[in-house]
């Protein structure tokens, strides 16, 4: 019997993925888990490519204390799509249990090292509706900043998400 992460992962203003996933590998502070994508409405395209649907793996990297998270994306067939990039509030851990709550930005980098933010929209409408402040605003854009820096000068991501592949 395999070891289970409790996932908390929130949206604003009230949304609440709730999953019990397979634990890869614990490191304490980073915690490596599998899963499949489902329950999607329609497939995420980026820059014109599907990158992500229903039935599609991921490998994920939770770095707890950090403001993101890091999804190593596969099809059905194994073959790896890209990195999903979560910009995260926060991610933190109690026991077995892995809570996040998500600021919207994403960034998608292609295998060839391409990288594109995405989900500009969805967090410009929760400034306009008032779900989020100028602040939060400000932090979600500085973090996808800064990653896509790091990405830039090959410093993103960390390490460990290269010492890992999905294994059925």
């Amino acid at each position: 019997m395999s070891e289970k992460i409790h996932l908390l992962y929130r949206r604003i203003p009230n949304r609440v993925l709730e999953r019990d996933d397979e634990v890869i590998a614990d490191l304490g502070d980073v915690i490596v888990a599998k899963a499949k994508f489902e329950g999607m409405l329609t497939p995420l395209r980026v820059n014109d490519a599907e990158v992500i649907k229903n039935g599609y793996r991921m490998l994920y990297f939770a770095f707890i204390g950090e403001n993101y998270d890091v999804l190593k994306v596969y099809d059905e067939n194994g073959e790896f799509k890209g990195l999903y990039i979560d910009v995260l509030a926060y991610s933190k851990r109690n026991g077995n249990t892995l809570e996040m709550l998500d600021l919207f930005l994403d960034i998608f980098v292609f295998p060839d090292g391409e990288a594109f933010l995405i989900d500009e929209n969805e967090l410009e409408m929760a400034l306009n509706y008032g779900l989020i402040d100028k602040e939060t605003f400000d932090f979600a854009y500085r973090v996808a900043g800064e990653i896509l820096e790091k990405l830039k000068r090959g410093e993103f991501p960390p390490a460990i998400v290269w010492e890992y592949e999905w294994r059925d």
